[in-house]
């Protein structure tokens, strides 16, 4: 089985460098636009209509992917479970008991300094 490195599904070594990054001003030409880019062409308006499919695309292939990881993730059976859980409830109560005691300590050494 192959390691999927790039959210595309092919592997990165299989994955094109060519293209241009994303918001790239390379390969795209000012005209039709005006001198502050204030005005807008068929193509622009459709290349964002298709840019927004794109990312609607993207959201849904965004969460197949997450749920396809999280089906190979190696969830800890009860025991472990219980188990771990313990460990944090005992360490969690150790930490707030050594927090409240220096607190205590602390609060009456203000008291003795400032009486």
């Amino acid at each position: 089985m192959r390691r999927r490195d790039r959210p595309g599904g092919r592997p990165a070594s299989e994955a094109s460098t060519t293209r241009p990054a994303r918001g790239s001003t390379a390969g795209k030409s000012s005209a039709g636009k005006d001198a502050d880019g204030g005005t807008r062409t068929r193509a622009d308006a459709e290349r964002a209509r298709a840019a927004e499919l794109r990312d609607k695309r993207s959201i849904g292939r965004f969460l197949r992917e997450v749920v396809a990881e999280l089906r190979k993730v190696i969830w800890p059976g009860r025991r472990e479970l219980i188990t771990y859980t313990t460990v944090v409830i005992v360490f969690v109560a150790f930490m707030v008991a050594l927090v409240a005691g220096l607190d205590i300590l602390f609060a009456q050494g203000v008291i003795a300094v400032f009486g």
